[in-house]
């Protein structure tokens, strides 16, 4: 009984992510983020934390060979671990239950694990496909009119990225790029709004358009609010672009 209260949070991740995927929410809320708000009490990154705690906790589970009972009790304890590879994700926790002399980990215990591990394996350019990174101007400028947009690294070179944004793709220096540290799922959600945005956007819109959409380019968080959202169908809906 003790164990099943201790992975109480790793079940709350499973529950959540059967109840996005499969929208059960949609009888009741129009997105996932209010339906967590409201019956739970969540912020809008929980439930993205959990779900992505949940999985961790099944690689642990599976791959996890030695110490396989000491598992984690709580997300916090394994949040650095989403900076790993999934195929370094048990190594590093072995590494943190024996610095604990056996023991469930803390956070810092296995903060401070992952923090080796990436020194030692450190390349020039630590960006993944995929990842939600911030435009940084400073003295470029070619960059002029970009700043503070996000954009979605596409391609990884040795001292540069190749970034999607909603007008097209540039090449863009490691110097002049912050990641937002969005969890999978966000990156996911930013994605979806760039290909929406996409296969509207072009320079011959009413300016009042064109601004809105580039405006929404700019957003510092991974998500639409109900009026961004239905300003956004609304133009799909006029130029002919919904699914």
């Amino acid at each position: 009984m003790e164990r099943k209260v201790e992975r109480a949070f790793f079940e709350a991740g499973k529950a959540l992510t059967e109840l996005r995927d499969h929208r059960l929410y949609r009888s009741t809320h129009g997105t996932f983020e209010e339906y967590c708000r409201d019956r739970f009490g969540y912020s809008r990154r929980q439930p993205y934390l959990l779900m992505e705690a949940a999985v961790i906790f099944d690689n642990l589970l599976e791959n996890c060979d030695r110490n396989d009972h000491i598992l984690p009790t709580n997300e916090w304890q394994i949040r650095p671990l989403s900076k790993l590879d999934s195929d370094i994700q048990p190594e590093a926790w072995e590494q943190a239950v024996d610095s604990a002399n056996g023991k469930v980990p803390s956070h810092r215990i296995v903060k401070d694990v992952v923090q080796r591990i990436i020194e030692r394996t450190k390349v020039p350019n630590t960006y993944q496909i995929g990842e939600v990174c911030q435009i940084l101007v400073k003295d470029n400028p070619e960059l002029r009119g970009k700043g503070r947009c996000w954009a979605i690294v596409s391609a990884v070179n040795e001292f540069s990225c190749t970034v999607r944004m909603w007008d097209g793709e540039y090449a863009i220096g490691l110097q002049h790029l912050k990641s937002f540290n969005y969890l999978p799922q966000e990156c996911q959600q930013v994605k979806e709004i760039c290909d929406r945005i996409s296969r509207v956007y072009s320079g011959e819109l009413e300016e009042s358009v064109q601004k809105f959409l580039e405006m929404l380019g700019k957003l510092n968080r991974a998500y639409l609010t109900a009026v961004e959202e239905k300003l956004l169908s609304l133009i799909e809906k006029e130029y002919g672009v919904t699914d």
